[in-house]
């Protein structure tokens, strides 16, 4: 399902927080999401994370930052306190050195690691996470 900017349910779609710290594979990423129907805020770092969230609070947040898998756990859980967001709010991390090929790993409630070489199973873990409602009309 594709969205076209101006639709009238532009504003009804869910909204994702994406945060990595390259612009070019940042924007390669809400081009993505935005395809596939949700509604993407960028941020470039844990900082800019907490700022944007505040303004547009986000039903799921997806990181992909540099750094061992602990650390960037760490950060994006700093992100979702750090901006008053609930425990329930799903965090998905992109972690190329903790999981295999093809797998998704729940490490805590609500937080996800998934290998960032296949979208389609990044679309599936995301629409099983914040369902994306069908256009009407």
């Amino acid at each position: 399902m594709e969205l076209k900017p101006g639709s009238e349910n532009e504003d009804c779609r869910p909204v994702i927080l994406v945060v990595h710290d390259v612009e070019e594979v940042r924007n390669g990423i809400e081009h993505l999401l935005e395809t596939t129907g949700y509604k993407v805020v960028s941020a470039r770092n844990g900082t800019d994370a907490i700022e944007k969230t505040r303004a547009q609070p986000p039903n799921l947040i997806l990181v992909s930052l540099p750094g061992p898998g602990q650390s960037v756990i760490a950060a994006a859980l700093r992100v979702r306190a750090g901006a008053g967001l609930s425990l329930k709010l799903p965090i998905v991390i992109f972690c190329v050195e903790t999981i295999g090929a093809g797998t998704e790993l729940e490490v805590a409630d609500s937080i996800y690691l998934i290998r960032p070489d296949n979208f389609d199973q990044l679309r599936a873990l995301l629409r099983s996470l914040v369902p994306i409602s069908p256009v009407n009309g």
